[in-house]
C-alpha cells in the first residue's frame, strides 16, 4: 500500500469535503490501488471515477467519502449497501461499521470485489450476488442502508429493512438530473429529509447478469 500517495488524497479530499476523523481514519486504511483496473493503476489517487469491467465505474474516493460521511456512521452497528461493485466503498464502510452487508447482481465484479477483500484481510464484509432492489431481508433490519447505484425512487422492500430511526443515502433520479437524497424512517414510513447534491452514479438494474 503506497500510504504517501492515500495521505495525500485524504488530505485533498478533506479541503474539499471536510472529514469526520472517522472518515478521515478509514479512507486511510484502504489502499485505493487494489480496486482500480491495472492499466489504470498511475491514476488510482487522482479524485475521479473510473472504469471498469462490465461497463461500470469505481467511484471516485471524493464520492465515497461524500457517501460515508452522510451515513453518519457514528453510533450505527450494520449498514446495507445496494450496488458492490469494484468493493472500494463496502471496505470503506468496513472501518465505520461493525457489519457491512453489499449486494451485487454482477457475478463477475463480485468475485473480483470478493477477492480484493480477502487481500485486504477484511472480515466484516459480506457480500451477495443477488437483485439489489430485494435488499437481503435476512439479516434485517439496517441501521443505514446505501445505494452506490442511481434509481428512480426507493423500493418498498429496501425501506421496510430499514431500522426505526435509521438512516439511507442514495441517489435518486429525477428528469435527466441525479440528487443524493437523505432518507430517515419514522413510525415505519419513509421520510425525506434533506437534498445533499446533485450527482452521477450508474443507474441501478433488475435481476442478476
Amino acid at each position: 500500500m503506497n500510504h504517501i500517495k492515500t495521505a495525500r488524497m485524504v488530505e485533498e479530499i478533506h479541503a474539499r469535503f471536510p472529514l469526520s476523523p472517522e472518515v478521515y481514519k478509514a479512507l486511510l486504511k484502504v489502499d485505493r490501488e487494489l480496486f482500480v483496473p491495472s492499466g489504470l493503476r498511475h491514476l488510482a489517487f487522482m479524485l475521479d471515477a473510473l472504469p471498469m469491467s462490465e461497463n461500470q465505474w469505481i467511484s471516485s474516493p471524493l464520492t465515497v467519502a461524500k457517501m460515508s460521511e452522510y451515513l453518519e456512521p457514528k453510533g450505527a452497528d450494520s449498514v446495507l449497501e445496494i450496488g458492490c461493485g469494484s468493493g472500494y466503498q463496502a471496505v470503506v464502510l468496513s472501518h465505520l461499521f461493525r457489519r457491512v452487508f453489499s449486494i451485487e447482481r454482477i457475478e463477475r465484479l463480485l468475485l473480483e470485489a470478493r477477492g480484493r477483500l480477502k487481500t485486504s484481510q477484511i472480515s466484516n464484509v459480506n457480500t451477495k450476488l443477488d437483485d439489489g432492489q430485494k435488499g437481503w431481508a435476512q439479516y434485517a433490519p439496517y441501521d443505514r442502508i446505501l445505494f452506490s447505484a442511481s434509481i428512480p425512487s426507493i423500493p418498498q422492500a429496501i425501506a421496510d429493512q430499514l431500522e426505526e430511526g435509521g438512516i439511507l443515502i442514495a441517489p435518486i433520479e429525477e428528469g435527466n438530473a441525479q440528487v443524493i437524497k437523505r432518507f430517515e424512517k419514522y413510525r415505519g414510513q419513509l421520510k425525506e429529509t434533506k437534498i445533499l447534491e446533485r450527482c452521477v452514479f450508474v443507474p441501478i438494474k433488475s435481476g442478476i447478469a
